[in-house]
C-alpha cells in the first residue's frame, strides 16, 4: 500500500543517493583535477554521464541485494529504514561539510543496521538478532581489504607503467598519461556509479516490500534503479570541492601518471567487489589507491597524518551512523 510515509522514505532516499553523488564525486574526478587534465566543471559533467551510463550495462544487482538482507524482514519497519536515511543523510552532509572524505555506503548501511537493530530491542529480541551478521562481517572487512586491495594494485599498476614507459620521453609521456587520465577517471566513475546507486536501489526495494508494495522475491521495478542513477549523477554534478582538495592533494601529490594508476587501481577493485556484491566504499578504495601511488616514490611521499584521520573517519562512521539512526527510531516510536 503506498503510504505518505513511503513517499516520504522514497524521497529522502532519492536525496541521499543525491548527498552520495556530491560527497563521492571527489573519489572519480580528485586527481584528474589536481593534475589540472580537466577543469573542475568539466570534470563533474564527465562523472556525472559515467555515473549513470552505469544503469544500462549493470543489471545485475547483487549489490543492491545485500544492503536489502542487511536486517532482517521481520524487524524490517518504514520507521526503521526512515531513520536510517535520516542518520545516513545527517552524517554524509557532517563530513561533507568538514571535507571529511568519509563512507557514504556505510553511513547508509550502518544507520539502517542501526535503526533494525533498536526495532528488535523494542520487540524485546535480541539487537543482534536483527542483521544479517554474515553480510555484516563481510562488509566491516572489506572496510581494510578495500583500500588495501586498491593499494596493491594501484602499486603494481604504476611499477609496470614505469617500467614500460622508462625509455619514453618525459614531455611525451605526460602527453599520454593526461589522455590515459580521461579514460581511468571515466572509468571509476563508471564503477562508482555501478556500485553506490545500488545500496539506494536495495533500501527502496525493501520499502516497497515492508509497505507490501509488492512482495518478497518480486523482481525490482525498472523505476528504481533509474531513479538512483539519476540522482547520484545530479549529486555529482554538483561536485563537493572541499574533499577533492583532501582526496587530490593532502594525501600525495599526484601527477597525470599516478592518477592515472590509483583511477584504474579503483575501478578494477570496484568492478571486483561489485561482481560479487560487495557494498565496498568507493571513497576507502581510492583513497588506498592513492596511498600506494605515493609508496612507489617513497613511505614519506604519503602525508601519513592525513591518512590516519581518514581512517578515523572511516572506523567511526558506521557505529555513530547507527546510534544516530538509534536515536531517531526511539524519536519516531515515542512520537507514533
Amino acid at each position: 500500500m503506498v503510504t505518505s510515509l513511503l513517499v516520504v522514505i522514497v524521497v529522502l532516499a532519492l536525496l541521499f543517493d543525491y548527498t552520495n553523488g556530491f560527497h563521492d564525486a571527489a573519489n572519480s574526478i580528485a586527481t584528474i583535477v589536481s593534475t589540472k587534465v580537466l577543469t573542475p566543471f568539466q570534470a563533474v559533467l564527465m562523472a556525472a554521464v559515467f555515473n549513470f551510463a552505469a544503469y544500462f550495462f549493470i543489471k545485475d544487482h547483487k549489490v543492491a541485494n545485500t544492503v536489502s538482507k542487511i536486517v532482517l524482514e521481520h524487524y524490517v519497519t518504514l520507521h526503521v529504514i526512515l531513520a536510517g536515511l535520516v542518520a545516513a543523510i545527517t552524517w554524509n552532509l557532517f563530513t561533507w561539510w568538514f571535507g571529511i572524505p568519509s563512507s557514504s555506503s556505510h553511513t547508509l548501511i550502518g544507520g539502517f543496521a542501526g535503526a533494525g537493530m533498536t526495532n528488535a530491542l523494542y520487540m524485546g529480541a535480541n539487537a543482534l538478532q536483527a542483521v544479517e551478521m554474515q553480510y555484516v562481517l563481510k562488509i566491516i572487512a572489506y572496510i581494510v581489504l578495500a583500500p588495501f586491495i586498491g593499494l596493491i594494485i594501484a602499486y603494481i599498476v604504476t611499477i609496470l607503467i614505469l617500467h614500460l614507459c622508462k625509455a619514453a620521453r618525459p614531455a611525451t609521456a605526460e602527453r599520454w598519461f593526461k589522455r590515459m587520465q580521461l579514460v581511468s577517471s571515466a572509468a571509476l566513475s563508471f564503477a562508482h556509479g555501478g556500485n553506490d546507486a545500488q545500496k539506494v536501489m536495495g533500501i527502496l526495494y525493501v520499502s516497497l516490500i515492508a509497505s507490501k508494495v509488492i512482495k518478497p522475491g518480486t523482481a525490482m521495478p525498472e523505476w528504481i534503479p533509474l531513479a538512483c542513477y539519476s540522482a547520484i549523477a545530479a549529486g555529482t554534478m554538483s561536485g563537493g570541492w572541499k574533499i577533492v582538495k583532501t582526496m587530490g592533494s593532502k594525501i600525495t601529490k599526484v601527477t597525470p601518471l599516478e592518477g592515472v594508476s590509483a583511477e584504474t587501481a579503483g575501478a578494477i577493485t570496484l568492478f571486483i567487489t561489485e561482481r560479487f556484491g560487495i557494498p565496498v566504499s568507493t571513497t576507502h578504495t581510492i583513497t588506498g589507491s592513492i596511498i600506494g601511488v605515493g609508496l612507489t616514490k617513497r613511505v614519506s611521499a604519503v602525508r601519513w597524518g592525513v591518512t590516519i584521520n581518514l581512517v578515523w573517519a572511516w572506523i567511526i562512521t558506521i557505529p555513530i551512523s547507527a546510534l544516530i539512526a538509534a536515536g531517531v527510531f526511539a524519536l519516531l516510536h515515542f512520537f507514533a
